[in-house]
């Protein structure tokens, strides 16, 4: 799968032999380094610098934070990142029986919050609980119901009938989402994603190498990105929003817009499209505000209005989300940067959000994209096209044959001699799979 991404993305960009650091994302399994590695090692053995992230469920953001600031404080002109992920059936736990889970305080937490709650003590799975009892807390502070995660499922399981990339294409309903077996108090099983294997790549490149390149008619800006990490609020607000990231999301995001240049609580405006990290459907609820797309006190308001998917104000998740179109955790925050990119680019098909492009601004509104992960660690990026972006002529599309934005088709051994480096092991490269 990570063969399969990276070649494509090389396709996309075109120039194979110019990549000089990769950073990559695998999160589940214990030997993640030398599965990187190996996946690599396919495509060259080249002895350029090549750098392992794990960050539970925003490893693959990570990854691409990693490879953008290489290329932004000039160390690199072009650097590639990588995540995949082949996850293991069931809900998530640790891979290790001799150790305490490093999370194991954020379940302790949200556990103590829970008479706090009118629901009381909850049940299931670790990760479910914690953001069902996040979701919980907002309802009881902002009037918002079960309702509400269920209208946000739906939303996002009906866009994912659109992407041919997505786990799951059933495009289940309102009642069929509410009607779906119990994981706790106040989720359901389609408000939940599901365990996924899959795989994204991203490249990223310097403004002179686009020229150079000429690759402006597909380029996207990583106009401002952030990674912020938990503070003490997390255990000492009590606070079962904040056992998840609330807080840590409303700094990272707010440092986003204020290294693109807008004044505190501005920019908002601009975004027309977001992928945010929708774990669970209360988690999509409760970040609405913590992004600043709306008041604290209106994100069911929000879901209410429509002004979460196509004719609304935004269209969150067009993919589908993590609920429908799936979490290969390493993976993950790299896809959503795809999809975004797709968008700004208008190749994503009838996954296309409109309104992005006026003919009075060619660069269109901005794409926004949220990941997170407990324990904890938040990416939070802000994507635009460049000013210099001059859609036409040969682009990705022409390299692969057919739009990959919205198409989805296998690589092949000839597709992998267009982008494999000249340093190539054959040993390696005849036990590759595609």
């Amino acid at each position: 799968m990570g063969l399969e991404a990276a070649t494509k993305a090389l396709l996309d960009a075109g120039m194979a032999r110019f990549i000089n650091f990769i950073s990559c994302g695998f999160e589940t399994e214990a030997t993640h380094n030398s599965a990187l590695k190996r996946a690599l090692y396919n495509l060259g053995m080249t002895g350029i610098p090549i750098t392992n992230v794990n960050n539970n469920c925003s490893t693959g953001s990570t990854a691409l934070f990693n490879a953008n600031n290489a290329v932004k404080s000039s160390l690199v002109e072009c650097a590639l990142a990588l995540g995949f992920e082949r996850m293991a059936p069931g809900s998530l736990g640790t891979n290790f029986s001799d150790r305490t889970s490093p999370t194991i305080l954020f379940g302790a937490k949200t556990h103590e919050l829970e008479p706090n709650l009118k629901t009381g003590e909850n049940f299931g799975p670790g990760a479910p609980r914690m953001f069902a009892n996040a979701g919980q807390e907002y309802c009881e502070k902002y009037g918002a119901d079960i309702t509400h995660f269920a209208k946000i499922a739906a939303k996002n399981h009906q866009h994912s009938v659109n992407n041919p990339y997505s786990q799951f294409q059933n495009g289940w309903t309102e009642e069929q989402v509410l009607n779906s077996p119990k994981i706790n108090n106040q989720l359901t099983k389609f408000m939940c994603s599901p365990t996924s294997d899959g795989a994204a790549c991203c490249i990223v490149a310097s403004e002179d190498f686009v020229h150079a390149h000429k690759l402006e008619n597909q380029a996207i800006e990583i106009v401002a990105q952030a990674l912020a990490t938990d503070q003490p609020a997390a255990f000492e607000s009590g606070s079962a929003m904040e056992v998840v990231g609330y807080g840590m999301t409303k700094r990272c995001a707010d440092r986003v817009f204020a290294q693109a240049g807008f004044a505190p609580g501005q920019g908002r405006d601009e975004v027309g499209v977001v992928e945010l990290h929708d774990c669970f459907a209360a988690n999509e609820l409760i970040t609405y505000p913590a992004l600043g797309l709306c008041a604290v006190d209106a994100a069911h308001k929000l879901v209410e209005a429509g002004d979460n998917t196509h004719g609304g104000k935004y269209v969150v998740n067009p993919s589908g989300g993590l609920e429908a179109k799936g979490h290969p955790l390493g993976a993950t925050g790299l896809g959503m940067h795809f999809y975004i990119t797709m968008q700004l680019r208008d190749w994503a098909g009838p996954m296309q959000a409109p309104g992005l492009f006026t003919t009075s601004d060619k660069r269109g509104k901005y794409g926004l994209v949220h990941n997170i992960g407990i324990g904890g660690a938040v990416v939070v990026s802000l994507l635009r096209r460049p000013e210099f972006f001059k859609p036409g002529g040969v682009d990705g599309r022409t390299r692969l044959g057919y739009n990959h934005g919205c198409e989805c088709k296998p690589v092949t051994f000839a597709d992998l001699d267009k982008v494999k480096s000249k340093n190539s092991s054959q040993y390696v490269l005849q036990a590759a799979r595609l």
